[in-house]
């Protein structure tokens, strides 16, 4: 019997989003297809019928998974099919993921797994967001415990007019890439790339996101209402609110006492451990309790005192005042072979930037379903266990180290400068040496100093900061450059990156039920005071990149050739270009085919020598000019001479020497090398050339009126029939030839 099939459409912004739940997947707690345009998104969410023991989380798992015949394309891969995620599908999981999170119930310890796929890909309809309400709808509809529905939008501005859910098209022209995510009453999520955009307009495009979320909610309470099931009941594994008070009357007070002390890091965490194993060893003597339940017990009350401190007496773990920012000391030029290099430190974080410039062809190719194809400018960043003190494996890059990458990319790809003033592909890879408090954004700052030290024109240095948050739902306090601990026990990391003229980039994460725009216009302005302040202290270990790159990178030098003549320089299979790199040492990339060649290499003779075998390949013969060619044939009537590659001309009998001669070879036989002018260049491209003129030192106009081919002879090309010439009774080749 074929299933009841439910539609609900949301106008947002001009464009109908249509949510469909009933056709597919129904064995699935929830499952949902959305529709904007030609792009159809599907969500299934799905809980755990028992909960997990033996852990202290809520067990969450988002994963959309790009499948490439959404768009009508086979995958690029050796196996033809998909694989490993893609970056862009990494980014999309952890932006959904961030949303979704906080409204479940922290007790809950039932696995959720939500997964999503593209089933259809239009080229134009940007996915990530879109994912966020499909996986919303799914939720609302299932019988998972879930304090939702959210609405997510794109904001673009174009022309200083805000856009909802932009295309591709339309985000290549906007100064503005703000995603926002929000239930009816507060914004949950924020990401933005931004060129440079003043906080105030920043304020402006979170409330007007905020507003034009509200029919997405609606229609999804809509569907709820008429075909969600009914939310299941699950056990809490959570402490009881007992336990955590007995704990906190034990340990609140010498916590206190610690903290007051105002030692160093490792110094508290050390006599933090002492009085939470002393506590552990008391409280599990009757084996009442676990000792991974006092910890947590022991953990909470820890929490409660930093968050009591703050907003009471308005000091931090480490004494600080809320907008105080932490030491902070810069270097550049570190290492000796690397193209850039920079350290940034701020109190106990560390990061470690080096800068890479590649040519053209270094360029990452994509494959996913944006109509991107490649990008010139790459930021990754590694966070190795030693930086916390911890030991682990080393694997592959984790989603946090591909999303702290991207967002350092982010922050900083306003400011690159354009392919056709730099031609160069920019790698740089953030080192996370130690870490207490935003890597992410000291990665902002160590690449900016790369950046610089390497010589690279960028539009202006980019700065970056974490911001924080304690709220007890009436008071709350916002903390400047925040560190572990207030990001562990606090309600929001809100990191902010840009220049002096304005944000570049916004991420936010929170732990709360969502923020208002208000609290939000005043984190972004105190962030201002503290992006500042950091850019300062940058600047006094370099004030601007570099006047020149370092000796040992590649220096770029842009030729434009014509069209017709890039076959001439890549030659039968590469052969040709190959033969030039090989002989040259330089490196030599043609992209696209409007005749642009760029010529990378590490001194001056390389780029010469490739620049000279490529101006000769491509040079067209010119009237009047002069050149040194190799006869290649001869006949009766004269020698035909290649003045440039693949390019031949002929030198008439009368015009090969000063004087009367009687045979071609008494002058230039197959092989020699001969000086010519260029006379005529008839409407067929062929070319008439004058040794004559050259020695009797003619202006090109009189070789010309000395040279007149006549329809006996004729330049015939290499086509031209005859036999060598010459008798050699009457004397054979002119030995005294000049």
């Amino acid at each position: 019997m074929k299933p009841e099939v439910k539609q609900y459409t949301a106008e947002v912004g001009g464009k109908t989003i249509t949510f469909e739940t009933g056709k597919i997947a129904g064995q699935a707690g929830g499952a949902v297809t959305l529709r904007m345009n030609d792009t159809l998104l599907f969500c299934s969410a799905t809980m755990g019928a028992e909960p997990r023991e033996g852990i202290n989380f809520f067990p969450l798992s988002v994963d959309y998974e790009e499948r490439m015949y959404a768009g009508g394309r086979i995958p690029g891969s050796f196996f033809r099919r998909e694989g490993r995620p893609t970056e862009n599908a990494i980014l999309t999981n952890r932006l959904t993921d961030r949303t979704l999170r906080p409204l479940f119930p922290k007790d809950m310890r039932n696995e959720v797994q939500v997964i999503l796929y593209a089933l259809s890909s239009d080229g134009e309809t940007i996915i990530d967001v879109q994912a966020i309400n499909t996986a919303s709808a799914a939720l609302s509809i299932s019988n998972i415990p879930w304090n939702g529905p959210v609405g997510a939008i794109r904001v673009g501005r174009i022309d200083g007019e805000f856009v909802i859910n932009p295309t591709f098209a339309e985000l290549d022209k906007s100064e503005l890439d703000l995603r926002v995510a929000g239930t009816r009453e507060a914004i949950m999520m924020v990401e933005c790339g931004a060129s440079e955009v003043p906080e105030d307009v920043i304020a402006s495009a979170l409330e007007f996101a905020h507003t034009n979320i509200q029919p997405l909610i609606d229609t999804q309470e809509k569907m709820a209402a008429e075909v969600g099931k009914p939310k299941d009941e699950y056990p809490s594994l959570g402490l009881n609110e007992e336990f955590k008070t007995k704990v906190a009357e034990r340990a609140s007070n010498e916590i206190s006492a610690i903290l007051e002390q105002g030692a160093s890091r490792s110094e508290t965490r050390d006599n933090l451990s002492t009085l939470r194993n002393q506590i552990v060893e008391e409280l599990t003597e009757d084996e009442q309790y676990t000792k991974n339940e006092v910890v947590e017990a022991f953990e909470a009350a820890y929490a409660k005192v930093v968050r009591q401190r703050i907003l009471d007496k308005n000091i931090r773990p480490d004494g600080r005042k809320p907008s105080e920012i932490r030491p902070i000391w810069c270097e550049v030029d570190y290492s000796p072979r690397a193209h850039g290099s920079g350290i940034f430190t701020r109190g106990e974080t560390q990061v470690v930037t080096f800068a890479t410039l590649g040519t053209p062809r270094d360029a990452q190719r994509l494959d996913n379903l944006t109509p991107n194809e490649e990008k010139r400018y790459m930021h990754h960043y590694n966070f190795p266990p030693f930086s916390v003190g911890e030991v682990r494996f080393l694997r592959g890059a984790s989603r946090r180290e591909i999303g702290h990458g991207a967002l350092a990319e982010r922050a900083l790809l306003p400011v690159i400068p354009a392919v056709t003033d730099f031609p160069y592909t920019l790698r740089l890879v953030s080192e996370c040496m130690s870490s207490n408090g935003s890597t992410s954004m000291g990665s902002v700052c160590g690449s900016t100093l790369a950046l610089m030290d390497s010589g690279v024109p960028i539009k202006a240095p980019v700065s970056g900061i974490a911001m924080g948050l304690v709220t007890d739902g009436e008071k709350y306090v916002i903390l400047s450059d925040i560190q572990g601990v207030e990001d562990h026990t606090g309600d929001m990391d809100f990191k902010v990156a840009g220049t002096s003229n304005g944000i570049t980039a916004l991420q936010m994460d929170i732990k709360v039920a969502g923020l208002t725009t208000t609290l939000m216009a005043e984190a972004l302005e105190q962030a201002k005071e503290g992006r500042t302040h950091i850019l300062d202290k940058m600047m006094e270990a370099i004030s601007a990149p570099r006047p020149e790159l370092k000796d040992h990178a590649p220096h770029i030098s842009i030729l434009t050739v014509p069209v017709d003549k890039i076959g001439a320089i890549i030659g039968p299979g590469g052969k040709t270009i190959r033969s030039i790199q090989d002989e040259t040492g330089a490196k030599i990339d043609i992209i696209g085919d409007d005749g642009t060649v760029y010529i990378a290499s590490t001194d001056g003779d390389s780029d010469r020598m490739a620049r000279e075998r490529i101006e000769a390949l491509t040079e067209t013969p010119e009237l009047g000019h002069i050149y040194t060619g190799k006869v290649v044939r001869t006949t009766d009537f004269g020698a035909f001479v290649e003045i440039l590659p693949g390019q031949d001309g002929l030198v008439h009998i009368s015009q090969l020497d000063s004087e009367r001669i009687n045979s071609v070879e008494d002058v230039a036989v197959v092989g020699d090398e001969i000086t010519v002018m260029v006379t005529n260049i008839d409407q067929n491209g062929r070319v008439r050339l004058s040794r004559q003129a050259v020695l009797e030192g003619w202006t090109a106009e009189e070789a010309a009126a000395k040279d007149k081919p006549n329809r006996s002879s004729g330049n015939r090309g290499r086509s031209g029939k005859g036999g060598r010439g010459g008798r050699r009774d009457q004397g054979g080749r002119n030995r005294n030839r000049r």
